[in-house]
């Protein structure tokens, strides 16, 4: 097998919450262009299907369905529709996300639930329902994608962010841990910690600290639109068939600082 034929996903089918937009829309593109079926979900299902569209221009199967990750009969209902169209799964995303800004001393408990409720919560009921398809077939790929400001305290001038921070370091815990457990299935469980992309999420905060984050970035710029489809694919794909457990920083070198 040639080290390209590692990176083939022609045949696979890839689930990715939140792909209508943003990372999961740049990742879910990395996907269709190596060949795989692209099912992107989310509340937003107008978003979906016109990603879909663009991913079917490129030569594979892609449809858009609605989401709610928190809620388990929104997931169930996708995992059965995907197995239904597609026969498998064989990558899982995890990507929808949420993010709420305000002082610790501060922070509506109604907020910090809605954010640990979508980004580890849904994270662990889309992980379960599709594990339970992963684990019949005997592999499979799951990808969480958890952020830089998991892995560190952030300084609360540009990011003051509690919530957000914690669930992404439940995510990097939950990765190991169920890594841990699913191995004995074939079933590869990493994540990926991006730095500072350009999104609607983010939109507004690296407008306000464009300067204070460059400087703490070694290669001094932010995430392009390239810039998570070598991880994700790698992680996707035959190329890291021994690796499990694992979060790949992709952050410019913040976290090397």
């Amino acid at each position: 097998m040639s080290v390209l034929d590692l990176f083939n996903l022609e045949g696979k089918t890839a689930i990715v919450t939140g792909g209508g937009r943003g990372l999961g829309a740049q990742i879910a593109t990395a996907f269709a262009e190596a060949g795989a079926n692209v099912v992107l979900c989310s509340r937003k299902k107008e978003a979906c299907e016109e990603m879909s569209e663009t991913l079917t221009a490129l030569g594979v199967k892609s449809i858009g369905l609605a989401c709610d990750v928190t809620n388990p009969d929104d997931v169930k209902a996708v995992a059965e529709e995907v197995k239904q169209q597609f026969g498998g799964i064989d990558i899982l995303v995890n990507n929808s996300g949420a993010s709420w800004g305000a002082k610790a001393v501060d922070m509506p408990l109604q907020a910090w639930q809605k954010v640990l409720d979508v980004n580890i919560t849904g994270t662990f009921l889309m992980s379960q329902e599709v594990g339970k398809t992963m684990i019949e077939q005997g592999s499979g790929k799951i990808i969480n994608i958890a952020s830089v400001a998991g892995l560190m305290g952030t300084d609360p001038r540009f990011m003051d962010t509690i919530g957000y921070n914690t669930s992404k370091g439940a995510v990097i815990t939950f990765t190991k841990d169920l890594a841990a457990k699913w191995g004995q299935h074939n079933i590869h469980v990493n994540a990926i910690a991006p730095g500072f992309f350009p999104t609607k999420m983010s939109q507004v905060l690296i407008e306000k600290n464009e300067d204070f984050i460059l400087e703490r970035t070694p290669l001094n710029r932010f995430g392009s639109e390239e810039d998570l489809k070598g991880a994700a694919l790698f992680l996707a794909s035959k190329a890291s068939d021994y690796v499990t457990g694992e979060t790949l920083v992709v952050d410019g070198g913040m976290n090397a600082l």
